[in-house]
């Protein structure tokens, strides 16, 4: 973390920030519409500074940020938590939306063929359902 740096482009500081695996990442989700800065939709390009909000969607959580410090570069993790600071409301609607998905049975998507456990499921489905 520098002081010396006043301003740094979004992707740059997503990356940095640890908040995307990589710059061509932050990058996507950028042009996606899905990173704004104080409001306005934001572009890879645009230069970051000190007190700025970030409103990021990744996923189903939508995170509200404000970033207290800037870097260009990536380092740890401990060290990257210090160039960002989630609001407590942010925080607070994050863990309401996932007790929600919770609650509701969500369990994610599975990738792949269906185990013999899933097809046993499936038959018996297909076997109350005619």
């Amino acid at each position: 973390m520098s002081n010396q740096l006043e301003r740094v482009r979004l992707d740059k500081w997503l990356w940095a920030a640890r908040l995307f695996r990589t710059r061509a990442k932050a990058k996507e989700a950028i042009d996606g519409g899905k990173v704004h800065i104080n409001g306005v939709r934001g572009k890879p390009s645009k230069e970051l500074q000190l007190d700025d909000e970030l409103q990021i969607r990744q996923g189903y959580d939508e995170k509200t940020v404000i970033v207290t410090g800037l870097s260009e570069q990536r380092r740890g993790a401990s060290e990257a938590a210090l160039l960002y600071q989630e609001t407590a409301d942010s925080i607070d609607k994050r863990e309401a939306a996932a007790a929600l998905r919770k609650a509701a049975g969500y369990q994610g998507y599975s990738v792949g063929r269906p185990s013999k456990r899933d097809r046993r499921q499936i038959h018996r489905f297909r076997d109350l359902n005619q």
